[in-house]
């Protein structure tokens, strides 16, 4: 049986605000038909993606401080959940296709990301699970963690009209640098979790990098799709331009 097709972008971009506006204008334009489904693939910029829920909290000023003072570019994440933090030791995954009924498989949207992710894992020697560790930051039931105890990859998803967005991010490696800019900002947001839980690839396996854990994710996919290489283009861009200011947090 061939496998669906399924395009890969691997092009980052060190504005954190747009990066994010560059997920949302593919996903818009793949519901409307414009582009084939589209996995991007990238090493993001710091930056600390705060929720809607967030952004409602009276200590969100604080937050963004905290953020900021730590070397960490606040922006409005794309997805629900609570703050989670990408820095230069991680990978994103922002996963747009197409579907009329979105709210009908978001579950197994969930599962196939999950289990993409945690099978890369398990190719590089990690003991890969899915599920929420208790006590994790911006928990989720779909979580890849190490071992039962520590997280290592958030995912999040998001509905719109004609599809659907997953995204994800992978600590490779520094999971201080996660624990040290969460401290203040889940304490401004009034929110508990236990520091214990952040864990990185790295701190399992030893020094890996960055490629190795993006060449395992795309051995995972080429399993179940036909990959094929795209990046994003004018009109692309063009769109993400527009959705900057939605993403950037100016206060």
């Amino acid at each position: 049986m061939p496998r669906p097709p399924l395009s890969i972008s691997r092009r980052s971009f060190r504005e954190g605000a747009f990066g994010t506006a560059v997920s949302r204008a593919i996903l818009v334009r793949v519901a409307a038909g414009e582009l084939p489904s589209t996995l991007r693939l990238h090493r993001p910029a710091p930056i600390l993606a705060f929720s809607r829920q967030d952004a409602a909290s009276r200590g969100y000023p604080e937050a963004l401080r905290a953020a900021r003072e730590a070397g960490f570019e606040p922006v409005l994440r794309l997805v629900g959940g609570r703050a989670a933090v990408y820095h230069e030791r991680t990978i994103a995954c922002s996963w747009a296709i197409a579907d009329r009924r979105p709210a009908a498989r978001t579950e197994a949207r969930f599962v196939e990301l999950a289990e993409v992710l945690a099978g890369a894992l398990r190719e590089l020697g990690v003991d890969a699970r899915i599920g929420e560790v208790p006590g994790e930051y911006c928990p989720g039931a779909w979580s890849v963690n190490a071992d039962g105890r520590r997280k290592l990859v958030g995912i999040g998803q998001r509905l719109i009209a004609g599809g659907a967005h997953r995204g994800a991010v992978i600590v490779v490696g520094v999971a201080d640098r996660v624990r040290d800019v969460l401290l203040p900002v889940y304490r401004a947001l009034d929110l508990d979790w236990d520091p214990a839980t952040v864990g990185s690839v790295e701190d399992e396996v030893g020094a890996v990098g960055l490629t190795p854990v993006e060449d395992a994710i795309l051995s995972q996919l080429s399993r179940r799709y036909e990959l094929s290489v795209i990046e994003p283009d004018h009109e692309t861009l063009q769109l993400a331009a527009r959705f900057e200011s939605d993403h950037r947090v100016s206060r």
